[in-house]
């Protein structure tokens, strides 16, 4: 610093440390406060503690004078039970209402008011997810029907007919099964079905107890011990089922349950045919160990969360998959594409048939022109029979008549073209 002070500060020793120049400097004058507004005062403690009620105190301009009845008053009304004026307060500080007000109050609320009902069930109510797993062709879709006691998923002789998991909801008396019915996992050729495989995977971290299905007309070969690897590092209990009991003999059976109890450590073996409904009660009991004391996870009556377009497209593939050649199952994909109802004013496009009937339009997808032959068929003879078969099944779901209209597209390796698994739902 060049510049020193006016005053002369005290002589420093070399011991003794130096306070900064900046804090030897001179004080600030701080200004003397000016006169307060006019009429202008600070509130008391008492009246900061006693503010307004936004709840009771009515919005005016008053300037915080104590108000005939209120809390500072010493008159006997001072509740407000006796002055016909005042709001009577519960034991929350909420007003009271009463008689007329009551009344208006509640008309004037009716339109925003949500009644929430709760359903009554036992205190000992069980609800939870069982994951049906297995090879492709294993039964599961057949035992998820016969189980729900309805037809939710389609069934078929052709292996990895089920695209997407499909739940169905038994209902009982003290419990709720979810029953979760899945793609068969198999040793992936496509990018659809390496993803078909990881749903199936992630639906089994979720489930309270696996139904592991093994057919019992066929030995138990690398599909079923893959699977059984992959379960054993599961945490979740897994239930073996024996499924198409009915195509074999009593021998055959038992030695087929004996191979099925050397595979793996099961939680419980259960052989099964669904086509007959046989033991299906006996496997439903075997699962109600495995469920969690929950509320009822579906209104009563449900038995699937499908949507109403996933259901259509589906028959139709199932209609599409009879009597065609084994390659064709894995290269067909089903899209409803609309569905105009004629009696709708909103509704806008081409109308055809008579009589009302609703319209469903659907496309076929193949991954080559040879395939688009097969599903055809010789002067379309064969896609006349598909929408013959579906449309019966559609208008059983519906409970309408339809007009269903069918049309068959060509995207080349759509199962191996993430745009068009994309495009296809998958």
């Amino acid at each position: 610093m060049t510049d020193t002070a006016d005053h002369t500060a005290p002589e420093a020793h070399d011991d003794q440390p130096q306070a900064p120049e900046e804090l030897l400097a001179e004080p600030l004058e701080m200004p003397a406060p000016g006169p307060a507004p006019a009429g202008f005062r600070f509130p008391t403690d008492a009246e900061l503690m006693d503010g307004p009620n936004p709840l009771t105190d009515p919005d005016d301009d008053s300037d915080g004078e104590d108000e005939p009845g209120g809390e500072d008053d010493d008159s006997d009304g001072a509740d407000g039970s006796d002055d016909p004026g005042a709001t009577r307060l519960d034991a929350d500080g909420f007003p009271i209402l009463d008689g007329d007000d009551a009344d208006e109050s509640a008309d004037s609320a009716d339109s925003a008011r949500v009644e929430i009902v709760v359903p009554d069930f036992p205190e000992d109510f069980r609800a939870g997810f069982a994951c049906i797993v297995g090879r492709p062709n294993a039964g599961k879709s057949t035992l998820t029907n016969a189980m729900v006691g309805a037809k939710i998923a389609i069934t078929s002789g052709r292996p990895q007919t089920t695209r997407h998991n499909v739940r169905g909801v038994i209902h009982k008396e003290n419990a709720q099964i979810v029953l979760v019915d899945t793609p068969g996992l198999h040793r992936p050729r496509t990018l659809l079905g390496k993803r078909l495989n990881d749903l199936v995977r992630e639906t089994l971290a979720d489930v309270d107890v696996v139904v592991f299905c093994i057919p019992a007309n066929e030995k138990i070969g690398p599909g079923d011990r893959f699977i059984t690897r992959d379960l054993a590092e599961l945490r979740t209990p897994v239930v073996a089922v024996v499924t198409k009991a009915d195509t074999v003999t009593r021998e055959a059976l038992a030695v087929q349950l004996l191979a099925v109890s050397e595979l793996g450590e099961w939680a419980d073996i259960v052989p099964v045919s669904a086509q007959r409904n046989e033991q299906i009660d006996v496997l439903e009991e075997v699962l109600l160990k495995y469920m969690p004391l929950s509320p009822p996870l579906y209104p009563t009556g449900e038995i699937t969360d499908e949507p109403q377009q996933v259901m259509i497209a589906e028959l139709v593939r199932e209609a599409a998959l009879e009597g065609v050649r084994d390659e064709l199952p894995h290269s067909l994909a089903v899209v409803v594409d609309e569905i105009a109802d004629p009696d709708d004013e909103r509704e806008v496009g081409h109308i055809k048939g008579a009589g009302g009937r609703l319209q469903v339009r659907v496309s076929l997808v193949v991954e080559r022109d040879s395939q688009k032959a097969i599903i055809i068929g010789k002067g379309g003879r064969r896609l006349k029979e598909v929408g013959v078969t579906a449309r019966k099944g559609i208008e059983q779901l519906l409970g309408r008549k339809v007009y269903l209209d069918l049309h068959v597209r060509t995207a080349k390796d759509w199962q191996s073209d993430p745009k068009a698994l994309a495009r296809l739902g998958f």
